[in-house]
């Protein structure tokens, strides 16, 4: 086999291509929450504490000085505003998942949890099917 026909046979398998949905669905979720946290969220919580933008909240070490043009030189700016905002997408994201896994669970648990047919049961319909076989052939 050629390593292009195994390349193509390693691509196109389920696997792969289900990784590769995942990936994007996430990447797409991911600038959703962000949008959610960063527009939705953050205002009326910065609000509630008095008028805080998150993103806005920052630590500054040594003497930062402004130059003619607005840049800022000298020392060092710890932004854990912009780090409170990423904690918090990643707990929402986080629980998101948590609840899509937990509905998974119990639709499976459902599935197991219906019981099959007595034997009885299976060997009658198969008994069925084949006599149904030669009544046609």
């Amino acid at each position: 086999m050629g390593l292009w026909n195994e390349f193509k046979a390693f691509a196109l398998r389920g696997n792969v291509v289900d990784l590769a949905v995942g990936v994007v669905i996430g990447a797409a979720f991911g600038k959703i929450v962000s949008t959610l946290v960063d527009n939705v969220i953050m205002p009326p919580l910065g609000y509630l504490i008095g008028g805080i933008d998150f993103s806005d909240l920052v630590l500054r070490l040594g003497n930062p000085v402004a130059d003619a043009k607005g840049a800022i030189s000298g020392g060092v700016i710890i932004k854990y505003g912009v780090f409170l905002n990423t904690v918090l997408q990643f707990l929402i994201v986080a629980f998101a998942i948590f609840l899509v896994i937990k509905l998974m669970n119990r639709l499976i648990r459902k599935q197991q949890a219906a019981p099959a047919p007595p034997a009885e049961v299976v060997l009658l319909t198969e008994i069925r099917d084949l006599l149904k076989a030669q009544t046609r052939g």
